[in-house]
């Protein structure tokens, strides 16, 4: 029997949350799916956890492979898919149990529906929940793709399978914003609605360690972002790249506080963030007056001014 769902899970040297991810998907209400957990060049023992649950499962299955990166592995997941929806989860991530049928009943009450997604709670570093994400769901334009990411992460999304052959798949050539990039060509092409609905369906595990340049080369990523979409859907650019580009610094900026860097980093992003579109402080003025008070005032307390 051909599933309906083929959940793509990619996994490069995972086996420290490895189980935990693999049993989220075992452990859903809907039954009628296949996990394909992709091997992406791990040097850790990565295959040895999938083979065991392969002898317990057979919807499990591993699909070995050189070190490719995420995209491509995604990709390869895409290809192999027979399934009407293809599901993703990273090997770090949880789904709750009741993800998959939820979602399923959603493409069912709209047929014009090519991207599902719910709201996301966050995990930190010691698998403990730290906060419920309070991202747009519904009425989505394109905009607000490029402003934020409405869905968080890939291991949030449920897609039709037409969709892909419609519009293609993830951009391999991209590092960062890879899965906003295929967001924004959907919701541009007009043919297929992406919308989310108000239910906590899985955790995400965020990364509470990292480094400044990190966080540049996700500016970076954001910006070939930008000027890819530049080629597909100019108007939008046009009319709404410096305030989505003052809300990404923003955003930077108060990764930079999370993330415990030196205040000249979240000074330098919420700085360029205001020199970008200042109107955000009118238009968001809760979140950027937040933002810059800690920004700001953190740099103050330090240079005791």
């Amino acid at each position: 029997m051909i599933p309906t769902v083929t959940v793509v899970m990619p996994a490069y040297n995972s086996s420290e949350y490895l189980r935990e991810s693999i049993e989220s998907v075992l452990a859903q209400t809907f039954k009628n799916f296949e996990l394909l957990v992709i091997d992406d060049g791990s040097i850790d023992n990565t295959p040895q956890v999938v083979r065991s649950y392969i002898k317990q499962d057979s919807r499990v299955k591993l699909i070995s492979q050189t070190n490719q990166g995420v995209s491509a592995t995604r990709n390869r997941g895409i290809s192999l898919a027979k399934s009407e929806y293809i599901a993703f989860i990273d090997a770090d991530d949880t789904w709750f149990p009741e993800k998959l049928n939820s979602h399923i009943e959603s493409f069912k009450r709209d047929k014009n529906l090519g991207v599902s997604f719910a709201r996301v709670t966050f995990l930190n570093a010691k698998g403990k929940l730290s906060g419920i994400a309070t991202a747009r769901l519904t009425k989505l334009k394109p905009q607000h793709f490029l402003y934020e990411n409405p869905t968080i992460t890939v291991s949030n999304l449920v897609v039709k399978r037409e969709v892909f052959e419609s519009i293609g798949n993830f951009d391999t050539s991209m590092n960062y914003a890879e899965d906003l990039d295929f967001l924004l060509r959907v919701i541009t092409s007009n043919k297929w609605k992406i919308e989310g609905f108000n239910k906590i369906l899985m955790a995400y595990r965020t990364n509470t360690s990292g480094l400044s340049s990190n966080l540049y080369r996700m500016e970076e990523g954001w910006e070939i972002l930008a000027a890819k979409a530049n080629s597909y859907a100019p108007d939008l650019i046009n009319k709404h790249y410096w305030y989505a580009r003052s809300i990404h610094l923003r955003y930077l900026a108060r990764r930079a506080l999370r993330l415990r860097l030196p205040c000249k980093v979240s000074v330098d992003f919420m700085t360029r963030g205001l020199m970008s579109n200042w109107q955000i402080i009118f238009r968001e003025p809760r979140r950027t007056i937040l933002t810059m008070l800690a920004v700001y005032g953190k740099d103050l307390i330090k240079f005791k001014i």
